[in-house]
């Protein structure tokens, strides 16, 4: 039986990298620089040497080892990227590539999707079979999990929770070239832009913990946990967005429970139980108990999900 396998979640500044046993345990992690230039064409094959380097360092034979998972920046079909913008990758067939650089079977997903999978395998949600995981940092990221699997779609585009729609007045596009998607209200980005209306709506003589503070979603959480009135307001404004969103989402997938990370979920408790609170009003009835918890690997989320990837592959 194999006893290792490796989780790669490839980024565009760096390549996190982990070795499991098989059965769960994280026996080492490291990072190695993503080289980009030249189309990115020394990423896979950097990849394969930092892996064999691995192996020959805790004295593991590649007979040992499963697989390889890798979650990569782009939408992945059929162990294909059409494009990685921000690793310069055209097409490139990332399951066959890095199979024929490393002699291992390679399963590769899509980075946000992929850091799903691992908060089931071993984080917030582990033990369940059916999860929506939310990720919110500079943009909305997340993943579909329906019977302990991926969502991965007909595109490679599953689980874009970012991108749903929820607001018709919002004029500016998004990055995906939409107007009015989730990610633009409700990422860290998003807070700052809800927190610059809020400060330009509030009377001059309404006083302010973020007055003299650098508009950041950390800002906004602090002030709110410190009871300042117009860090309510915003932060009311964002759970009202994710909240009703995360209802839609629930009445098509019925989650076990929906996990939140990413960078704003640092605000900590109080981030789950005011948007639980929006969306419990807004959610299909049955639903409206469904759970609402942090992430729990943080940056690791990604090679976790990696490993799961190839370990339910090869099983």
């Amino acid at each position: 039986m194999k006893k290792y396998c490796f989780g790669i979640d490839i980024g565009g500044t760096t390549v996190k990298c982990g070795l499991f046993e098989t059965a769960g345990k994280l026996v080492d992690k490291w990072e190695i620089t993503t080289r980009t230039r030249d189309g990115g064409k020394n990423i896979l094959p950097d990849i394969a040497e930092t892996i064999k380097a691995k192996a020959a360092e805790q004295g593991i034979s590649m007979d040992e080892v499963a697989g390889v998972g890798v979650g990569v920046p782009g939408p992945v079909k059929n162990g294909k990227v059409p494009v990685a913008v921000n690793l310069h990758w055209g097409e490139t067939d990332i399951e066959g590539e890095l199979g024929a650089l490393t002699g291992l079977p390679v399963k590769a997903g899509n980075d946000a999707n992929v850091a799903a999978l691992g908060e089931m395998w071993q984080g917030g949600a582990k033990g369940k079979r059916d999860v929506i995981v939310v990720t919110l940092g500079t943009g909305v990221g997340g993943g579909i999990i329906v019977d302990g699997k991926i969502v991965e779609g007909a595109h490679g585009a599953g689980g874009e929770i970012g991108h749903g729609h929820v607001d018709d007045t919002i004029e500016e596009p998004c990055n995906c070239g939409n107007k009015g998607c989730l990610e633009q209200v409700a990422s860290a980005t998003g807070i700052v832009r809800l927190a610059e209306e809020e400060m330009d709506k509030k009377a001059d003589d309404e006083e302010t913990l973020l007055d003299d503070k650098k508009l950041s979603s950390k800002n906004v959480f602090d002030a709110y946990k410190k009871g300042d009135d117009v860090a309510e307001r915003i932060v009311n404004r964002f759970a009202a967005y994710l909240g009703k969103a995360l209802g839609s989402y629930a009445a098509v997938i019925d989650p076990e429970v929906i996990v939140i990370g990413g960078g704003v979920s640092r605000a900590g408790d109080c981030l789950t139980e005011i948007v639980g609170r929006y969306y419990r009003q807004y959610a299909f009835p049955a639903l409206k108990n469904t759970p609402i918890v942090l992430a729990q690997l943080g940056n690791d989320a990604g090679i976790y999900g990696s490993a799961k990837l190839v370990i339910d592959a090869v099983e």
